[in-house]
């Protein structure tokens, strides 16, 4: 276990920063760094199917060496809202930050897993990734099936934070 602290989790997405906030190490097993912050938008994002807004909590969890973050969702009061997980080139850890390079899938799994939705799969094939770097966008694919295939597994994706 590596030691506690603070770091700034940087998000990017077609090489431009998305967005940048603190957040406190919970625990870093060399592979896995996994993070706790508060909702860092401004207001409220509601996507229909769940709402992320002020007093949120995400415990996040980076690797190293896998193409996706996972988030666990919950509101201040502590219940569980779901996970959210970014499809990302593996994780950059240095010099107090988390780097994170956004590959636009994503999926949600609601709490309960009875809803476990593939996301932004547009955005994707409008991305040009496929064109531009196969491999990262093959490496994506993959992560993203393999994620899914998880969260319908009976641990859930909780499996991959033990």
């Amino acid at each position: 276990m590596g030691e506690r602290g603070a770091v700034t989790v940087a998000l990017s997405k077609a090489g431009r920063t998305k967005i940048r906030y603190p957040a406190g190490v919970v625990a870093d097993t060399g592979d896995r760094i996994t993070v706790r912050a508060p909702w860092a938008a401004d207001g409220v994002r509601d996507f229909g199917f769940v709402r992320f807004e002020p007093g949120d909590v995400f415990t996040e969890h980076f690797w190293r060496t896998r193409w996706y973050a996972v988030k666990e969702v919950r509101t201040g009061e502590g219940v569980l809202k779901g996970w959210y997980c970014d499809i990302t080139r593996p994780a950059v850890v240095e010099d107090g930050e988390i780097r994170v390079a956004d590959l636009d899938l994503d999926l949600w799994v609601s709490a309960d897993g009875s809803s476990v939705l593939r996301l932004d799969e547009d955005e994707f094939a409008a991305s040009g990734l496929a064109a531009t770097d196969p491999a990262a966008a093959a490496e994506a694919v993959r992560a993203l099936d393999a994620l899914e295939q998880q969260a319908h597994a009976p641990a859930g994706l909780t499996a991959l934070l033990a």
